[in-house]
């Protein structure tokens, strides 16, 4: 459904240094770096799925959602979606997208929800069967009712996003690129975002194509993740494999009746022990947990057992590093 292949995109930036006489000078003869948003930005993902698009600050991902919706046209490069090419055939193709920006709006700030709503109608030239459909739709399953007729500029953060995301599915699209959807919610706000999502993943079958710093987004959500660092594509595979490959630790915590000496566990490093607690790292590859819970329960009463693993953010810091991102 989506290809991108060898997608390349760079910026001219104005450079002076600070002071009014580089200011006077930078009136007669401007300086400029040239920055390399993106580089040779290469993969493809198939209909109805998920993809959590994540990197660090200036990573190049909003350019290259950006790209993939149109309003930029890259250097070089190749991307068709839907068969289309987004910067060459932009009125056909944005009837199939819908694009949610988290910090720029598509509503008129001072007009009703609702107002909005038929703008876009018209600008998409929705017929009026279809419209009211999704409108109502989108108004259940989103909790809008109560606010279609508030205008946008009296809506919370959470209340507005709701709204937003509404609006960009009011057409229909086949294909979702939410650009930090979730920022600035509240817990209530992106439990509700997400659910909605996976809804329309589920029964409409939308591709979506997620950016986002939140983590938990990205549990919550992707099938997939694809991370860019330096304007150049890193990673491409699933949350289960990143575990694999940087998640092997586990720690173990076991309560248990009050024992006097130290637990005996070869498999496992003791991190910490008391008389009625004791915490250990195990390393999975070379470790079941399963074995040292059985070694445990043969030496102490174990009243409980807990297992963590490393959050994700921890998993993506550690890809970062390995990439010197």
């Amino acid at each position: 459904m989506i290809e991108l292949r060898g997608i390349g995109k760079s910026f001219k930036v104005a450079k002076r240094s600070a002071g009014l006489t580089q200011a006077l000078k930078a009136l007669f003869v401007r300086e400029h770096t040239v920055v390399e948003a993106l580089h040779d930005i290469t993969f493809q993902v198939k209909e109805g799925e998920i993809v959590g698009y994540i990197g660090p600050n200036g990573a190049g991902k909003s350019t290259t959602i950006k790209v993939m919706s149109g309003i930029l046209v890259p250097d070089q490069g190749f991307c068709s979606i839907m068969g289309y090419t987004p910067w060459k055939q932009r009125t056909a193709y944005v009837h199939h997208i819908g694009v949610v920006f988290g910090q720029r709006s598509q509503l008129w700030w001072d007009v009703p929800v609702i107002d909005s709503f038929e703008l876009l109608r018209d600008i998409y030239r929705i017929p009026a069967a279809a419209y009211k459909a999704n409108c109502e739709l989108l108004a259940e399953t989103l909790d809008l009712r109560d606010l279609l007729h508030v205008p946008v500029r009296q809506l919370s953060l959470g209340q507005r996003m709701r709204c937003e995301i509404a609006a960009s599915l009011l057409h229909g699209p086949r294909i979702l690129f939410l650009d930090e959807p979730t920022i600035g919610l509240d817990a209530v706000s992106k439990i509700a975002v997400r659910q909605f999502i996976k809804t329309i993943n589920k029964e409409k079958g939308v591709t979506v194509i997620l950016t986002t710093h939140d983590m938990s987004d990205i549990e919550a959500l992707a099938d997939r993740i694809l991370m860019i660092g330096g304007g150049t594509l890193l990673y491409d595979g699933t949350l289960g494999e990143l575990r694999g490959k940087f998640g092997t630790q586990r720690t173990v915590t076991v309560d248990y009746r009050a024992h006097a000496q130290p637990l005996d566990v070869p498999e496992a490093s003791l991190l910490s022990w008391s008389p009625e607690r004791a915490v250990f790292s195990v390393d999975t590859e070379n470790a079941s947990i399963a074995d040292v819970i059985a070694r445990l329960s043969r030496q102490v009463e174990l009243i409980d057992v807990a297992i963590e693993t490393k959050p994700v953010e921890q998993l993506i810091v550690e890809l970062y590093k390995e990439h010197d991102v």
